[in-house]
């Protein structure tokens, strides 16, 4: 009777202490206040992902989970993973099982350029900005196919909302981007005559958030590049003073008078490249331009956004008569509000 007594005490002894185990490892929550991201390298073992998990307090018992993956199975993934709050080790085992990483969103607005890419990617921790830069330059080869010349990705990056995971180098995220544009080209028939179609675009993306006037804001540029005229805009004047690290937030008149190949007052022509990123209505625009017989526009203050576009110069200096007209009423008006008390 001492025998089986013993035996059947041992016995408890087992199933009680496999009871805590399992209850403490697998069923009762852990996890540390707020948030916690653990990084899970690529080809880690089983025993080292328990022990990152382990150690970075995400789960109770390494062991436990050794214990759940012998009775589940599966493969787990490497990557990023963000957890927040308390959870149970089944939970945690089924996230990696699944893949399901931490991806960082990235919003990459029409008109972009590569100096804001870069530091959109820099504010998302994805990468330096001058670690961008250099791989947008070095990273030509991608688009070598499209546009031999290409000096760098500028033009390409194709605006989207992205989701990357930390550890994606700034090639991987400019290859992604660089596929996107390849996909959205292809899908309005953009299949030649890349670099001067996209410079094209670039121009008229910068000159107007209006997507009904970029047809003819296109149709401005092309007829005056037919008639042999400076296209004489802006956005390609401060694109030179950024790839020279000059641009003091304005225009200046030494901006106008410098020799640079970007810069449409000294050069006829279109500048070299693009000096941002176009979106899909600029690309078409620039595809399709209105049959116009425009060949000067500017703002107009009092059209929400909205261009007034003109034939002859004498017309265009009405136009920007009535556009200064407008921004002085407007600034008059600013000033003169009543201001909310305090």
């Amino acid at each position: 009777m001492s025998v089986r007594l013993l035996l059947a005490l041992f016995c408890l002894a087992v199933v009680l202490f496999a009871a805590a185990f399992g209850y403490f490892g697998l069923a009762l929550p852990a996890g540390v206040n707020g948030e916690s991201f653990v990084q899970i390298p690529p080809g880690a073992g089983t025993r080292r992902i328990a022990a990152i998990l382990a150690d970075d307090g995400v789960i109770r018992s390494r062991y436990a989970f050794d214990l759940w993956q012998v009775l589940r199975g599966g493969t787990l993934k490497a990557g990023e993973y963000r957890f927040a709050g308390k959870a149970r080790l089944p939970e945690v085992y089924e996230r990696l099982r699944r893949g399901d990483v931490y991806l960082r969103a990235v919003v990459i607005p029409e008109g972009f350029n590569v100096f804001d890419v870069a530091r959109a990617m820099e504010s998302a921790q994805l990468s330096s900005k001058q670690s961008f830069l250099a791989a947008a330059r070095a990273d030509a080869f991608l688009i070598a196919d499209l546009d031999p010349g290409a000096r760098s990705l500028e033009g390409y990056l194709f605006p989207d909302t992205y989701r990357f995971e930390r550890r994606e180098t700034p090639d991987q995220i400019l290859a992604t981007m660089v596929k996107r544009f390849r996909s959205a080209a292809g899908s309005i028939g953009l299949h030649s005559d890349y670099r001067r179609t996209v410079t094209l675009a670039s121009l008229v993306e910068r000159e107007t958030p209006i997507a009904a006037d970029r047809p003819q804001v296109a149709s401005v540029f092309e007829n005056r590049l037919a008639k042999g005229m400076p296209l004489m805009t802006d956005p390609t004047v401060i694109y030179a003073a950024l790839l020279e690290n000059r641009f003091r937030g304005a225009i200046y008149r030494s901006d106008l008078e410098r020799d640079s190949d970007y810069n449409t007052y000294v050069h006829a022509g279109l500048p070299p490249g693009p000096i941002c990123n176009p979106g899909l209505a600029s690309l078409e625009a620039a595809m399709h331009p209105a049959k116009t017989t425009y060949l000067y526009f500017v703002a107009d203050p009092a059209a929400n956004g909205h261009s007034s576009f003109s034939t002859t110069l004498e017309e265009h200096q009405r136009n920007v008569a009535a556009y200064r007209r407008g921004r002085r009423a407007a600034t008059s008006s600013a000033q003169t509000s009543p201001q909310p008390s305090r």
